[in-house]
């Protein structure tokens, strides 16, 4: 079969969030798309089938390449891609996504950015965890958890987010899937960072779901429903974000930058 790693939330290779996707035509084994996910060893590799269904077009799972997650933005938007470039669902056409956690996602075309449809993950305030602050080497003004388990995590200003060089073996010991730290922005409405030791993802790039949680946190902040957010990585990448009620449309581009055959 054909696999792909597209670069999400970007319009030039070698920037954003790489991905892997592997479009697949019956059902697979879940041991098998893991074993897959961790041979490509991305933070995410996508396994689209299409399936028959009235309310969706295509069954999705992701893998980092330790477990399999319940909610992936940036390889949901490689997928999408994937289908769209090699035609496999036309271009005017919306494209429904059945998980196995996060119920159907609608991706579709507006221009030349993907517009994905997903729930929103607001986070609720916390007590900084034991262990954080010398984690981070940094102090939370403010923390949050939501309900896949991430910590939101507010700092002073996006110079502080930036440079932040967190331990991040003692991150892997805070009990959270990951850690993303945010701060305003200076030409963004919002940075942030995204840690996630504990499921193989030292730091990801760009992260789609962690924006599901940021978007509301930062809407009700700001007072405005639609923002702009870049993911301040070492490649980092744009997110168009637009919160609406219990739903968040995230925005991006992808760019596919490797296409080749998987032969076991």
């Amino acid at each position: 079969m054909r696999v792909y790693v597209v670069d999400a939330f970007t319009d030039r290779p070698f920037a954003g969030n790489p991905a892997g996707v592997c479009p697949l035509t019956g059902p697979a084994d879940a041991g098998w798309m893991q074993r897959v996910a961790a041979e490509l060893n991305l933070s995410e590799t996508a396994f689209p089938r299409p399936i028959e269904d009235p309310e969706a077009d295509y069954e999705l799972r992701w893998f980092t390449p330790a477990v399999e997650v319940a909610l992936c933005g940036h390889a949901t938007l490689g997928a999408a891609h994937v289908l769209y470039e090699t035609g496999a669902v036309p271009g005017d056409r919306p494209i429904r996504f059945r998980t196995l956690h996060s119920g159907v996602l609608t991706v579709q075309r507006e221009g030349d950015l993907l517009a994905m449809d997903f729930p929103a993950v607001p986070p609720e305030r916390i007590d900084p965890p034991a262990g954080l602050a010398e984690a981070l080497a940094a102090e939370p003004l403010w923390t949050g958890r939501n309900a896949q388990s991430d910590l939101l995590v507010l700092l002073p200003d996006a110079a502080t987010v930036r440079s932040l060089r967190p331990d991040r073996h003692a991150l892997g010991r805070i009990d959270a899937r990951g850690i993303c730290v945010t701060a305003p922005g200076e030409d963004h409405d919002f940075v942030s960072r995204f840690f996630a030791p504990r499921v193989g993802v030292p730091e990801d790039p760009v992260t789609g779901s962690a924006h599901c949680m940021l978007g509301p946190y930062w809407a009700q902040r700001l007072g405005r429903a639609d923002l702009l957010a870049h993911q301040a990585s070492a490649r980092g990448g744009d997110v168009r974000v637009s919160v609406r009620d219990d739903r968040v449309i995230l925005r991006g581009a992808a760019v596919t930058v490797i296409e080749g055959d998987l032969r076991a």
